[in-house]
């Protein structure tokens, strides 16, 4: 038992995985707090863009 969960701890096939998950996370957080953020701008120039294309 001792040694499965000692060969368990130092299998290392889904860390390449679980790493680009994490990068693709971030990148989710920073994205999502930008728009927060810049909601507001996005926002007055989609509405000019919609009333010149009237």
């Amino acid at each position: 038992m001792k040694a499965k969960f000692v060969g368990f701890l130092k299998d290392e096939a889904g860390q390449g995985m679980t790493e680009y998950g994490l990068i693709i996370a971030l990148i989710a957080v920073v994205v999502i707090g930008a728009l927060t953020l810049m909601g507001g701008n996005i926002k007055a120039l989609l509405t000019t863009a919609a009333g010149s294309i009237k």
